[in-house]
């Protein structure tokens, strides 16, 4: 059993950043610091929980129209693109990494947690995100999270890798052997599902599954 009511979760985004080599793809993984009270030591991918600035940030391109159709099942179009944005914020401020596009208005305002991201000059790029996996944390953990799990080729990467201490041993993986590191559950699946979904829907629309716990049973439908 666990207290009643359940924690309500919180929106968030996860970005897999993959590359290509031959017949291997390769992920970028880093481990959460033992520090953390959610998921200590396991090795995740960039991401985090949507910040109030994520809503209203300018994008130097919008969603592609597969992706927000499967995002807006389950939540309005401009929460889509605070998912979207929050997964390339996450990803430059733990990793260095810039997912963007030169800023088409650079004389305008931009909120506060992002102003570090735009003073590189560029905008966030939306447009090279797809999205893959929806998971719901299940309702007697102790933190809860509606997180998507967004992947974007790495050719859209910009800058060198810069960890900010949040993730440690930040580094490129084969799959397989990413596959033998200590992982949360939720991301051996991506990590499973990815080479279909690169080399078979490449930029095409694809299902999306939606993990989710309900009446005591861990449930898997589409998004």
């Amino acid at each position: 059993d666990w207290p009643k009511p359940a924690l309500r979760p919180r929106d968030a985004a996860t970005l897999i950043l993959y590359r290509t080599t031959g017949s291997t793809i390769e992920v970028l993984m880093g481990e959460r610091h033992g520090g953390h009270a959610f998921m200590p030591n396991r090795y995740v991918f960039p991401g985090g929980r949507v910040d109030p600035d994520d809503w209203k940030v300018r994008d130097a391109g919008p969603l592609k129209p597969h992706v927000a159709t499967r995002l807006a099942k389950a939540c309005t179009p401009t929460r889509a693109r605070a998912l979207a944005a929050a997964a390339i914020r996450e990803t430059f401020e733990e990793t260095g990494l810039i997912i963007g596009k030169p800023d088409p208005t650079p004389d305008r305002a931009v909120p506060e947690s992002w102003k570090e991201f735009f003073a590189t000059g560029f905008a966030p790029a939306l447009d090279v995100l797809d999205y893959v996996l929806r998971a719901v944390t299940p309702p007697y953990r102790p933190r809860r999270f509606n997180a998507r799990f967004f992947i974007a080729d790495a050719s859209h990467a910009r800058g060198e890798i810069k960890g900010s201490g949040e993730l440690l041993d930040l580094r490129w993986l084969p799959v397989e052997d990413a596959l033998k590191l200590e992982l949360p559950r939720i991301t051996e699946i991506v990590l499973e599902r990815l080479a279909e979904i690169v080399e078979r829907y490449p930029g095409q629309d694809h299902p999306v599954p939606l993990f989710r716990y309900l009446r005591g049973k861990n449930l898997v439908d589409e998004e």
